[in-house]
């Protein structure tokens, strides 16, 4: 039996590989969010430590916003938009949003 695999495998190996494009998730400040929320934001959703958590929160609160995290696409939307729904269920206006690299 004789195919023509072989020419199709170099075919397929030949195809440049882009890498996806890459997105910063940003916290902004606001006045009402508590600083312990945020930091169980960071990490329950974003899977900071303790530390890692309370270092970006403060970051937020001295400088008005911080860069928490750099994300696919998917996993950056998926991410803000969970951030945003669990701050409005628990009365906050706590914002962030995406940024593209």
């Amino acid at each position: 039996m004789e195919t023509s695999f072989g020419e199709e495998i170099l075919n397929i190996t030949d195809t440049k590989i882009v890498e996806p494009k890459r997105y910063q998730v940003v916290f902004l400040n606001d006045d009402y969010t508590t600083k312990e929320f945020v930091t169980d934001v960071l990490q329950v959703i974003f899977h900071k430590n303790l530390e890692e958590a309370q270092q970006l929160m403060e970051l937020v609160h001295k400088t008005g916003s911080a860069v928490v995290g750099t994300y696919t696409y998917d996993i950056a939307l998926t991410r803000v938009n969970l951030t945003i729904k669990i701050a409005r269920e628990n009365g906050f206006p706590l914002h962030c949003e995406m940024q593209e690299i």
